[in-house]
């Protein structure tokens, strides 16, 4: 991973700054009945406001500003006019912001109304094993500590870490090497350095952590049609501990 000067990291925290804005605004929008294209043209208006771009838009084609992923959506959702929020559905929306050329990434999953208690219990596992992962980071901590953290918290339960999905590094591009698993086994061997910015993410399943794409290219699910989840932050490493830019 590349180390961030001090003028990159500001422009990274503006960056992060801009994009938790965005998102818990969208937080507040999600509700039945909603359309996922409307909460992508009220991503991009945002952003646009904060004289900042949305950073997925044109990424390897991608035409939107958010994914909006439902249900057995893992990621990668397409947020399409056709396509509305139902009343028990699980809602992840992912999105990412350019600000002067620096990029920061973030995730959350949510549930419309009364979801059962299993469904509950994926969601703020996942989340939660998110937050005890990045408790952890600090200068010269190993990854696998953090890896293990994420695996051992979501697995505990029964659920499923979605292993051929990761996160990855970030700063002037949207996605920079290595790439970051969410289990240990998979570039752990990787010393975590202050000054280094990266996006953890985990993603987890209800069932097994196979997946597949849609016909549309884009739109990643599982293959068991299991409910998934997925949360993320971008994180700077520091001296004596971390900072999470996008909160």
């Amino acid at each position: 991973m590349n180390i961030k000067s001090k003028k990159e990291i500001d422009l990274m925290r503006h960056s992060g700054k801009i994009l938790s804005k965005t998102l818990n605004q969208l937080k507040k929008e999600i509700k039945p009945g909603v359309c996922a294209k409307y909460l992508d043209d009220l991503a991009e208006k945002i952003i646009a406001s904060s004289n900042a771009k949305p950073a997925f838009k044109g990424f390897n084609g991608y035409k939107y500003t958010i994914c909006a992923s439902l249900n057995n959506e893992v990621v990668h959702g397409l947020p399409l006019k056709n396509k509305f929020i139902k009343k028990n559905d699980i809602v992840s929306i992912d999105c990412g912001v350019n600000f002067n050329g620096y990029h920061t990434d973030a995730a959350f999953t949510l549930a419309v109304g009364e979801a059962n208690e299993k469904t509950n219990l994926l969601i703020e596992t996942t989340k939660q094993s998110l937050h005890n992962a990045i408790k952890i980071i600090k200068h010269k901590i190993p990854l696998i500590k953090v890896q293990k953290i994420v695996q051992n918290t979501i697995e505990k339960p029964g659920f499923s870490v979605i292993r051929s999905l990761s996160g990855h590094g970030i700063g002037k591009r949207l996605h920079e090497p290595p790439s970051i698993f969410n289990f240990v086994g998979k570039n752990s061997d990787i010393i975590l350095q202050k000054g280094m910015t990266f996006c953890l993410e985990p993603m987890s399943s209800m069932g097994r952590f196979d997946v597949q794409t849609k016909e549309d290219g884009w739109t990643i699910v599982t293959s068991d049609n299991s409910l998934s989840a997925h949360f993320e932050h971008t994180i700077l490493v520091t001296e004596n501990g971390f900072e999470i830019l996008t909160q």
